[in-house]
Formats: structure tokens, sequence, C-alpha cells
């Protein structure tokens, strides 16, 4: 199930939401930039490695560019490849105009980085011990996504989905769709290795409950839970 877009119209331009894709987009062109080694150096330095956060242990002093505490807002921005990058920010594309407009521009910067420095701790704490580095902004738009869905639950998101030779496109309410999503992760996260690498599925549910646990707090007064639409 991949989403394409919402009809979930915006009262203001999402100013936020565009400087983040452009940002993350500038700095994964950026890794790549640096060639093959250079790549995995960044990701070491920059991407949040529970054992040097929360274990004690220590970088290389040639890739302690920065400190570990830093990682965690550093590590959101990086990319581990084109389709990591480009689902992370369809689903920051899609979600997080509506979101935004819910707070405003200032509150939603916020919100965001806080979901995303939740769904780190909720990856790491588990296993401390880890020396798996950990990049990407999913953790931070999951946090979007949770507050999406408490917003506009029955709002209609437009999915392609996949069935075998075919593709199918058809509307969906949010819930279900973004419901599938967070289904899907505690499925995943049940069963993967927490040892090995791959998809942070742990950060992924941190950060989507934190954005709804967050939401109420961060949202304008005058927007009301579970909408339809903004039609």
């Amino acid at each position: 199930m991949i989403p394409l877009r919402d009809d979930n119209p915006t009262t203001i331009q999402p100013v936020v939401t565009i400087i983040l894709i452009v940002l993350c987009a500038l700095i994964f062109l950026w890794q790549l930039s640096l060639g093959s080694r250079g790549f995995e150096a960044a990701v070491m330095s920059l991407g949040v490695i529970p054992a040097t956060l929360l274990g004690g242990k220590t970088l290389p002093p040639e890739l302690a560019l920065v400190p570990p505490t830093l990682t965690v807002f550093t590590s959101m921005f990086l990319h581990g490849g084109w389709m990591h990058l480009i689902g992370n920010m369809l689903y920051l594309w899609i979600f997080g105009n509506n979101v935004e407009d819910a707070m405003g521009h200032v509150r939603f910067v916020i919100f965001y980085l806080l979901c995303g420095v939740a769904a780190v701790f909720a990856q790491s704490l588990p296993n401390v011990a880890s020396t798996v580095p950990m990049i990407g902004a999913s953790g931070a738009i999951s946090g979007v996504l949770g507050a999406y869905l408490l917003l506009y639950p029955h709002a209609r998101v437009l999915v392609l989905l996949p069935l075998g030779f075919y593709t199918q496109m058809v509307h969906l309410p949010a819930m279900a769709v973004l419901g599938f999503w967070f289904v899907l992760q505690l499925i995943s996260t049940a069963l993967s290795d927490p040892q090995a690498g791959g998809v942070a599925f742990g950060a992924h549910i941190g950060g989507f409950i934190a954005g709804m646990i967050l939401l109420p707090i961060f949202k304008h007064r005058h927007v009301r839970l579970f909408a339809r639409s903004r039609h």
C-alpha cells in the first residue's frame, strides 16, 4: 500500500515541510558526493549509535565529529539510499502539510524534532549495546503520521495497491492507511532481530506514539480532533 496524495487542503503554505524535504534531499546528495567510504563514515559519525549515546562507548577520533547527544538530531537528516529518502519524503509531503497547518510553522518544527528524539530512544533503549548506526527521518515522520491519524482519520488518501502483476489505485480513509502502516510496524518489530541492522521499526512505533501524545499540546486550540478533512 503506497500513499500517493490526500484530499485534504491546507490554509497555509507548508514552509517547514518543504524546507525539511529540501534539506534531506541536499544532505543526501552531499552524502553521495563523499563516495562509498565517505558515505559510510558520515553514517557512523552522524548517525545514532546506541552504544555511544547510552552505552558509554566511544568512536575513533577520526569519526567522532560531533558529541553523541547531537547525533540524535543529525541522524534525522541522513538517509541510506534513494528508496529510503524517497519513501520518507513522500510520506512527509502527503501528511506533513496538514499537521503543520494544524500547529503553525514554529510549533511544527519543535513537534517534528521531539518526535524524532522519542523515536531514537524507543529504538536505542531496548538495546543500548548496539553498534549499528540509525539514520533517517522516518522516526520523526512517524510522529507526523500519528498526529495526522488523530486530526483527520476520515480524510481520503489515494493509495497504490500492488496486486501481483497488477496495480490498483483506490481512495481509502486515513485511519485505514495509517492503521495498516502501524500494525505492519508492530508485526515487523516482533519478527525482526534487534541485534541486526535494517529498518528501525522500534523508532517508527516510538515516533508514532509520541506524535499522538504530543499533538494535543502543539495543535492550535481551534483545531478539532477526528475531523473529516478541511474540505
